[in-house]
């Protein structure tokens, strides 16, 4: 089994190259914001639990998140493995994950970094946004914070698995292929010493 998280700044490339190693791979891709839109449009009692909170403005508990990633890793169990995307976003979540892998025999094999600069994402994002419909997309003083935010909550992620010698930095400018070509090549030396 293999198991991977894919991580980098928003607009680092993460949502174009997921599909691409999902397919190489084989992996089940699992988004957080797909399993919230999931969990909530069929009424379940954990997509009921998470709209509460959302209705009140307020994150939804880790412990939530985690009973929907249960979910959907039990609806697989012949899957290959998994590409986490969107998720751990704090080191409180990472641990959550780790002792749910862990409860199912399995663990977070690699975190794959995609490193990028400032200016390229933020251009990346503003290019985005003329297609996305998203308004947070054409805003720089929104993608500074988002960056900002980013960079004060979630690198931490990449530390607490760099400590279990779990996560690579990938070099994230190029075309899509020479990147996929480099995750490939950090997966596939990872793969061979597993």
């Amino acid at each position: 089994m293999l198991n991977l998280i894919l991580f980098g700044a928003p607009g680092s490339g993460k949502g174009t190259q997921s599909p691409l190693l999902v397919e190489k791979y084989g992996l089940v891709h699992i988004s957080t914001g797909d399993l919230f839109r999931y969990e909530i449009s069929n009424n379940t009692p954990l997509g009921q639990e998470a709209k509460s909170y959302m209705n009140k403005g307020q994150l939804v508990p880790d412990s939530v998140t985690i009973g929907m990633l249960r979910n959907k890793v039990e609806k697989h169990p012949d899957a290959k493995g998994f590409i986490f995307d969107g998720f751990p976003r704090t080191v409180a979540q990472a641990v959550a994950l780790d002792a749910m892998l862990a409860e199912k025999g399995t663990s977070i094999d690699l975190l794959l970094e995609m490193e990028i600069t400032d200016e390229i994402i933020i251009n990346r994002i503003l290019e985005r946004g003329k297609t996305s419909g998203r308004a947070d997309d054409l805003d720089e003083a929104t993608i500074q914070a988002r960056l900002s935010a980013y960079r004060n909550e979630t690198v931490p992620v990449a530390t607490h698995y760099a400590q279990a010698q779990k996560s690579h930095k990938v070099d994230g400018i190029g075309t899509i292929e020479e990147i996929f070509q480099r995750l490939c090549t950090v997966i596939d030396t990872v793969a061979a010493t597993a």
